[in-house]
This record gives C-alpha cells, structure tokens and sequence, in this order.
C-alpha cells in the first residue's frame, strides 16, 4: 500500500492554563489511556430553526458552530420540521453573544431569541481532538506535544524528557486519532552513527518501519528504521530539481535513497548516485525500479564520499576531457551534498583532483555544488567560511547563493551554499597533508 508523507512541523509550547468548557475533567497526569474517563456533560446553546429556512441561516451562524470530532453542528431535531444548531458554549453563552449584524441577519429570516435554548449533551473521548487531549492530560506551565512529523503510517516523535513516561498514551492518542497512522516511535534528537538513521522506540502501534511516500511525483519506498528521510526537506529537493535540465549530470555524493537523484532521472538528467549506508544503497536501487527509471541514466554505488569525488568524479571529468564521455552543448554537471553534519569537509577533494594540466582547455561546462552545513550565529557568514576553509581557497566570487534551508534548533541553521566549481580549483596543486573527514562520526541535532 502506498502511503503519501503527510507534514505537520514538530513544535512544542507551553500550555494555557485558560478555562474552557470544551476540555475533558480529571484526566490530569494520566499516563496509560482510560478512554471512558473522558466523558463529561455539557451545556451547550443551540438555535432550533424550521428546517427549510437552515441555508438561509446558516450563514449567521458558522462562526460559532460548534465543532468537535465526531459531531455535527447541525442536527435533526425529535422534530423532523426543525434543525438544531449547536453552538460553541466558549463563545456564545446567551443570544446577544451573537454579533448585531448576524442576529439581524437572523431576524430577516425570521429567527429571534425564542428559537434560542440551552441543551445538555454528553461528550466522549471520539469527541476530543489530540490536542485537546494532550492539553488535558499533560503537566500543566511545561511545553507539550502539539504536532508531529509524519512518514507513510508512521509518526514520528522527539519528546522532552519530562513527557517520557507520559509515551506511551501519547502514542496512542495519536494511534487513534491520526487515521493514516499505524505506528508511533520516539527518536532520539541526535543522529549519531555513521549512516545517519534515528535509533528509536515503537510507542504505539505496530512495530513496522516499511513505508512508502510520495514526493516530487516519484514514490519512495524504504525502512524507515534503517535509513535517513526528513520530510521537511520535501521543498528543497524540489528548489533543487528545478535547477536541473534534461541533459544535465548530477552526481548526487550522500544520496540516500533518491530524493534528489531519482526525480533528476525522470527529468532526463544522467544521474551518479551514491550512499555509504548498504540500506539507503538497496532502497535506492528499489525506488529506482519501482519508478521505472531509464537505467541508461542512473548509476548507484555503495561508497565513502571521499572515494566517489577521488575516483568516480574524477572518472568522468578525465573521460569528458579525453572525449570518452559525451554531455550535450549548454549542459551542466550538478553535484549535491546533503550531509549537512560533515559535507563541507569533503570539499577538499575538489582542490587539485585532476593532476593532468593538459586536460584544462577541454573542460567546456559549468560544474554547481551544493552543499549544506549546519551554521551557528550569524549563519550565512558562518556558512560562508566553512566552505572556504575546507575547499582550501578563496571562492567568493563563485559564490551563488548562500540559502538558509530551515531552523534546526534556536541557534543553529540549515545552510546550502551554491557555488560554481572552478577549473582553477579541480586542476590546482594538491595539498598532499590533507586529512580526510572523520566520516565515522556523524552528530547531527534534528
């Protein structure tokens, strides 16, 4: 079954402690799910009005409806001539709480203060909303769960330590409420592993990390406990695609399983892909079979960044040179490097790759890097300098663009910096003290 990823930003704030009639009662600091507990009676304003009138009268009315899962505002009447309109005790209590132009709107239909009334009715717990769940349950003055990321059936949470014993309801609040949802984890907030994958823990739900999602019109099928997606990165892939003309090559240097790389084959683009993690690596040839890529444009490989730029890279600029590889006139050769923890470290690679000085004059196309970075501060400068630093030379003014991709944290950035790679950089003398990027330790904050 295919499931299309569904993003609601992850945030927390702290809760109101403002009265309302429409909260669930004495369910404060549960942690294991009573679901009877949230029943509780009501009073609530209601307009019985003649049922042939209610399109006239409604319009005067929607502003204060009552709305609540699993109940509508406007219901039959024991009466079958008349409709109930139920309205929200929250902001109307008695008929003048209805705004003067409204009530005369009411009044031109035939509709006054007679038809007003005050109605008990019961709630339950398919009434109330998560949030309105959560607001109830969880510690009052401390920031609390108001929305999630959510991947295929699988939502997936960063909780505050002081809502960890609280996990377990909250998963299932969610189980329930959320219909395309199956399966609710907590990860950690720190990806600390080489392949970048979330260690994490099933808080409710079934414990299956399959899913499919849909982006950029290609599906993406993967285990989600064995490699890494973020949802939030949906429309900086898609910044990126449209960057990109048929004809063009990208090499695409921690891929994952395709977000850049197979779209980029749909746009006709030849496409070099590559992954270190043998999971992202076999779900990227997956995804590439599943969305029935032209083969003769895609490429995949199971390497070290490193390795991809110091031979496959340097491959096809040689080849390109020596006129073993073809790429049509006006075409550019893209490259991605969404490793925002380390990327820029790779960058030194570039500084004197191709040794052969003759082969200058036949490198005829525009190369692009984009490369991201986590930045600190004042975070394009910050960005700015990394990248200079580890390129190993002044590239100001190959500078593109320096674009902040989305807040990671209140101080810290997701940066890409775009710039053109310059044959003054790839046939430069090579520092040969360059040490390579200490690609076994990756610590990312999410």
């Amino acid at each position: 079954m295919t499931f299309a990823h569904t993003l609601l930003v992850v945030f927390y704030r702290t809760m109101s402690t403002a009265s309302t009639i429409l909260t669930p009662l004495g369910v404060r600091g549960m942690k294991i799910l009573e679901r009877e507990k949230f029943i509780r009676k009501i009073q609530t304003p209601v307009l019985k009005v003649p049922a042939e009138k209610l399109s006239k009268i409604t319009p005067n009315c929607k502003d204060y409806f009552l709305k609540l899962e699993n109940f509508k505002p406007v219901q039959n009447d024991s009466d079958n001539k008349l409709k109930c309109i139920f309205f929200n005790p929250d902001k109307i209590s008695m008929y003048t709480d209805i705004s003067e132009n409204h009530r005369q709107g009411l009044l031109h239909v035939g509709v006054t203060e007679n038809n007003f009334e005050l109605k008990d009715i019961q709630l339950s717990y398919e009434n109330w909303s998560y949030g309105t769940i959560f607001k109830a349950v969880l510690p009052e003055n401390e920031d609390i769960v108001s929305g999630f990321t959510q991947v295929g059936h699988i939502i997936h949470l960063n909780l505050k330590d002081h809502l960890l014993e609280y996990r377990t309801l909250i998963g299932q609040v969610l189980v329930d409420k959320i219909k395309s949802c199956r399966t609710v984890v907590n990860k950690s907030s720190i990806i600390d592993n080489t392949y970048r994958n979330f260690s994490m823990e099933v808080i409710a739900g079934e414990e299956d990390f399959i899913v499919t999602v849909k982006e950029n019109q290609c599906n993406f099928m993967f285990n989600f406990s064995e490699v890494y997606w973020n949802s939030r990165l949906g429309q900086e892939h898609e910044r990126i695609l449209s960057f990109l003309k048929p004809g063009d090559v990208l090499f695409d240097v921690f891929c994952g399983v395709g977000p850049f790389a197979i779209p980029a084959v749909k746009k006709k683009c030849k496409v070099f892909a590559n992954d270190l993690n043998p999971d992202s690596f076999k779900w990227l040839n997956h995804n590439a079979n599943l969305n029935k890529l032209n083969m003769s444009l895609f490429k995949s490989y199971n390497l070290d960044g490193k390795d991809f730029i110091l031979n496959n890279f340097k491959e096809y600029i040689t080849d390109y040179c020596l006129g073993k590889e073809k790429l049509e006139k006006g075409a550019k050769l893209h490259i991605t490097m969404n490793l925002p923890a380390i990327a820029v470290e790779f960058l030194k690679y570039f500084n004197g790759l191709i040794e052969d000085q003759s082969l200058d004059e036949k490198l005829d196309f525009e190369i692009i890097v984009y490369v991201y970075c986590f930045a600190p501060g004042d975070a394009v400068l910050a960005a700015k300098t990394m990248v200079i630093e580890n390129i190993g030379c002044d590239i100001s003014d190959d500078i593109i663009d320096i674009y902040d991709v989305r807040n990671v944290s209140p101080k810290k950035e997701m940066i890409r910096v775009t710039f053109r790679l310059s044959k003054k950089v790839l046939f430069s003398v090579r520092n040969s003290d360059s040490e390579p990027p200490k690609k076994k330790l990756c610590l990312e904050n999410e």
